[in-house]
């Protein structure tokens, strides 16, 4: 009895150590545990910026891992998202150990990545309009903001506007082009259409030469909008900013389609005053003068060609279009210019007096905006003639006038003023220049001395006719060195200054004579 329990004692702790070792061995075939085997790090722990998410076996799971996470970051959509992300693997040896399935570290590693998401950057249009830029959200909203440009003029909804690739450019530049639904239309024909070739193409080529060409009517025109397309270069390119680099479509068509003033150049014209072209570009004359540093003052003189800056209002991105118009109007005869080699310049005569005439007109008028910049008259017909104006015209040049000395100071002006001596008039005929006694006195311009000598309350004085009618004096003189019937050419001495006549010093008394009557030389003077 005693042998037969030592047997089955022995028995029992033989089981247990076959139990032990098939447990022992087992645990080498179980999903999740690694194998002891003394190779260095075999397991290592995750670390995604600074929070530990998994046991894996490998660095390259881990990266496959963190690269899932960022594709689920990234969703389906156009988005670019910026994620701070720092990946740190400790790796250990161990015997035997649990490691995570590669869901669960992804799992985990979105989880710590929505907490460090930086910035999200949208797929976005950037559209640049010369210096001008603004950031779209998408293309659709591109076109809609280029179409409320041309909506205005585009009534009928007639022109499309599409974004195609500038082939002027090396990278992926986007551009604008404008086309008729018409002209879509006829495209896409063309594409199918064959086109005539040999014997057919030479007898198209001959019925289109034997047409007979025809005048057209006013009711063979088509009225309306012939063209459209954008006055300024126009470029978009993709971008992916932050939301708050984006401007909404409402904000964006209102500064694209707002007038902004802009400065341009204009040309002047005969007729024309600074008044003038203040008034016709909504400027004052202060403004004018302030923007031009060529024009000193409101008086300053203007030419016909001069260039002057001024501001015209104009949207940021402009339209350029060509319409054609049907209408009536008065209209004016050229005036028929008669020339009088006799006559100076100045001098003109109306020989007939003009009368408008009437008409009818198809034209094309090209527009910038609002504002035309051509016409070209298609067809024409008179209701009556208008009957011009006849000028007859002087050809020859008039006499310049210059003042008669060199300094001087101003000291009285012409006309009206406090009687300055005893026997002077309150009324000046001239000008005066104070100046010291012997000064050199000129001829303002060629002619004939008409009288040299004393002139009572003038002093010593010379008088001298001139080619265009007028005369000119020159008053309280203290030596005459001219005498009657004598030519003298502009700029020749003729006298010098004094401080005689009824004088309250030295200086030289100076009148232009218009018909016998004295005028304001400053007028005159060049």
């Amino acid at each position: 009895m005693i042998k037969l329990t030592k047997y089955y004692k022995r028995m029992k702790i033989r089981k247990i150590k076959v139990a032990v070792l098939a447990v022992i061995v087992s645990i080498f075939f179980i999903p999740g545990y690694i194998k002891i085997e003394s190779t260095g790090d075999n397991m290592f722990t995750v670390i995604l910026n600074g929070e530990a998410v998994g046991e894996v076996n490998d660095r390259k799971t881990a990266e496959e891992c963190l690269k899932q996470a960022r594709k689920i970051m990234a969703g389906d959509g156009e988005e670019l998202v910026l994620i701070d992300s720092n990946m740190e693997l400790e790796g250990r040896e161990v015997f035997w150990g649990h490691i995570d399935d590669k869901e669960t570290v992804t799992g985990r590693m979105v989880q710590v990545l929505q907490k460090n998401v930086k910035q999200t950057l949208h797929r976005s249009y950037t559209v640049k309009i010369n210096e001008y830029t603004v950031n779209l959200s998408s293309k659709d909203e591109v076109l809609e903001l280029l179409h409320s440009s041309i909506d205005k003029y585009d009534t009928e909804n007639a022109y499309d506007v599409e974004l195609v690739l500038d082939p002027t450019r090396e990278l992926n530049v986007l551009t604008t082009n404008i086309l008729s639904k018409e002209e879509k239309e006829a495209e896409e024909e063309e594409q199918e259409v064959f086109a005539s070739v040999g014997i057919y193409a030479a007898l198209d080529e001959m019925f289109d030469a034997v047409e007979p060409a025809k005048e057209k009517e006013f009711s063979d025109y088509e009225l309306g909008l012939v063209s459209l397309e954008f006055g300024d270069e126009i470029e978009v390119v993709e971008s992916y900013l932050a939301e708050e680099e984006l401007t909404s479509l409402e904000d964006a068509i209102q500064e694209v389609t707002k007038d902004q003033e802009k400065n341009q150049i204009y040309e002047v014209v005969s007729g024309d005053s600074l008044s003038k072209i203040a008034l016709e570009n909504d400027l004052t004359i202060e403004k004018l003068v302030e923007m031009n540093e060529s024009i000193e003052n409101e008086n300053s003189m203007i030419r016909v060609g001069d260039e002057i800056i001024v501001t015209v209002p104009e949207p940021e991105l402009s339209v350029e279009r060509r319409e054609t118009l049907y209408y009536e109007e008065d209209y004016e005869a050229e005036v028929i210019y008669v020339d009088n080699d006799d006559w100076y310049t100045t001098d003109m005569k109306t020989l007939q007096e003009p009368s408008a005439g009437h008409r009818k007109v198809v034209a094309e008028v090209s527009y910038r905006d609002r504002a035309e910049t051509g016409r070209e008259i298609l067809k024409e017909e008179v209701t009556y003639e208008a009957v011009p104006k006849i000028v007859e015209r002087g050809t020859k040049i008039p006499p310049t006038y210059i003042k008669p000395i060199s300094g001087g100071r101003l000291t009285s002006n012409f006309g009206r003023r406090s009687r300055p001596t005893k026997g002077a008039s309150t009324y000046h005929k001239g000008i005066d220049w104070a100046t010291p006694v012997g000064t050199a006195v000129m001829a303002s311009s060629a002619g004939t001395v008409a009288k040299a000598g004393w002139g009572s309350g003038y002093g010593y004085v010379v008088y001298i006719n001139h080619a265009d009618g007028r005369q000119t004096r020159y008053g309280h003189l203290s030596k005459v060195l001219v005498s009657p019937g004598q030519t003298v050419s502009q700029g020749q001495k003729i006298a010098l200054s004094g401080n005689t006549g009824v004088s309250t010093g030295p200086h030289v008394h100076f009148e232009i004579l218009i018909n016998g009557s004295q005028v304001n030389p400053l007028k005159y003077l060049n």
